[in-house]
């Protein structure tokens, strides 16, 4: 079972990442953060916005507290619904639109997670879901090796 997302891990999804943002053709802000939303590691490509640096971390962020996507919270908190104004709490760092991701380990407890800005909400997405593609693939790496009988 995987505690946390490790350095090397986290480069490792933000390098995928960067290279859909670059097929893309947009610069983005990439973070990647432990389970308690904590920053792991976080890549600014050139040309990418100064804002998205804060909105990708709190993407991230957010994802890890609420252990959900960040688009996710779009409807239940549009005036009316049950989270309204949740976007206005903790201290203004919860978002409520798309580019932030929960990373699961096996067991499904979130051990990090993943978030971008720098472009449309469907491409911070689109690069977001690219690394957490990325990490369905490594997890599973950094179990024990089991024993030959």
């Amino acid at each position: 079972m995987v505690q946390s997302v490790t350095l090397d891990t986290a480069k490792e999804l933000i390098d995928a990442a960067e290279r859909k943002a670059e097929e893309i053709d947009n610069p983005m802000v990439i973070a990647v953060t432990n389970s308690e939303g904590n920053l792991v590691a976080q890549r600014r490509m050139d040309g990418a916005w100064l804002a998205s640096v804060s909105i990708s971390r709190n993407k991230a962020y957010t994802s890890a507290a609420l252990d959900m996507p960040t688009h996710e919270l779009a409807e239940p908190s549009e005036p009316g619904n049950s989270l309204y104004g949740l976007q206005s709490t903790d201290e203004g760092r919860l978002v409520i639109f798309g580019g932030g991701y929960p990373l699961f380990d096996e067991d499904g407890e979130v051990v990090g997670a993943f978030g971008v800005s720098g472009g449309a909400v469907e491409q911070d997405m689109e690069v977001a879901e690219a690394g957490v593609a990325h990490w369905e693939t490594v997890r599973g790496d950094e179990e024990p090796p089991e024993v030959a009988h």
